[in-house]
């Protein structure tokens, strides 16, 4: 009789493995669909020199969807990595010339080392704005990073009068253009960002604070985290990481440019909630968000490839956010 139940309750179970299977990783599975439908419909899509690209290109979103997914996990939400990608672009670059430009509003020459570590600085610094205001100031984080995403395109504008700064050493374009083992560099640096992140997300303590921070902060409270100190961080960090992407994005293009980053919060946002971050806060997972990425720059290069009008382009993007959404809202809705 207990082998009968057992054989009954089989496919029972069967299906149950398979359903939260692809609850968890079903993300994966649709990366590899879509991958499948452009190697059929354009053969130049599966080549070694079109992948390195996309993965290249995917490097810069991919960084500050990283540190969106920190923020998302909060309930929060970073608007202003764009923005605060476009002015450490430009600081950077204006202190990695060769020689002042005639007519240059602005310009320093300093070694690359030092040239990095203040755009890093200034990228924690305005993440670091951005916490404070949330986590002190009781701002709400759209509010917060709404206003910091104006004033540090402004700034950036500003600093530059508006035009882009050039005249980069080539030890500052090899960050961006250069490669390490056959292996471009913006791609070892997405991949170190990716595994340390995953590291403070997944083993560290600082990560078990964030996700308690996002499943309740009430009770995370009276566990005895100190929320506002944890919020300051992860803007600090997400301001760290657009602090990276925009580095590497001016030493990719050989330019710092206040134009750089727009709507790139936007792609940031929908590569995070594609891999399955809830905007209800408590969830979301640093290799899924690669995915998510990853499934935002095949759909860009398979578009391309296909000569679809970059107008149709956003559209179909749009739509892509939008279901995102409504898979998660339908998620949480069954969970209560």
């Amino acid at each position: 009789m207990n082998t009968d139940k057992e054989t009954n309750n089989t496919p029972r179970r069967l299906h149950n493995k398979t359903k939260q299977l692809l609850n968890k990783y079903g993300i994966v599975f649709v990366l590899i669909g879509i991958c499948i439908l452009l190697t059929i419909l354009t053969p130049s899509f599966l080549t070694t020199r079109n992948l390195t690209n996309v993965i290249r290109q995917v490097s810069i979103i991919g960084i500050l969807a990283i540190g969106v997914t920190f923020a998302i996990i909060t309930t929060g939400i970073d608007l202003s990595s764009g923005s605060v990608l476009a002015l450490v672009g430009v600081v950077v670059a204006s202190l990695s010339q060769t020689h002042l430009a005639e007519g240059q509003p602005i310009g320093f020459i300093m070694p690359i080392l030092f040239s990095v570590f203040i755009g890093l600085a200034l990228g924690s610094l305005l993440g670091s704005i951005n916490g404070v205001l949330h986590a002190y100031g009781k701002i709400p984080a759209f509010i917060a990073t709404l206003g910091m995403m104006t004033v540090a395109r402004g700034f950036a504008l500003f600093y530059t009068a508006g035009r882009p700064i050039g005249n980069l050493k080539e030890t500052f374009t090899f960050i961006g253009g250069g490669s390490l083992l056959g292996i471009a560099i913006p791609i070892w640096v997405y991949a170190s960002v990716g595994f340390i992140s995953w590291v403070l997300l997944s083993k560290a303590r600082f990560g078990r604070h964030v996700f308690a921070i996002g499943g309740n902060m009430q009770a995370a409270r009276m566990c005895g985290i100190n929320i506002e100190h944890v919020l300051v961080k992860v803007y600090a960090y997400a301001g760290l990481l657009s602090a990276i992407s925009g580095i590497l994005l001016a030493a990719r293009t050989a330019a710092g440019n206040p134009t750089y980053g727009l709507a790139y919060e936007l792609d940031a946002i929908a590569s995070t909630v594609i891999g399955g971050t809830s905007l209800a806060g408590g969830i979301g997972s640093i290799p899924l968000c690669v995915v998510g990425a990853l499934i935002i720059g095949v759909i860009n290069n398979g578009m391309d490839l296909l000569g679809v009008n970059p107008y149709w382009q956003q559209i179909v993007k749009g739509f892509i956010i939008v279901l995102a959404v409504l898979l998660d809202s339908q998620k949480q809705g069954k969970k209560q």
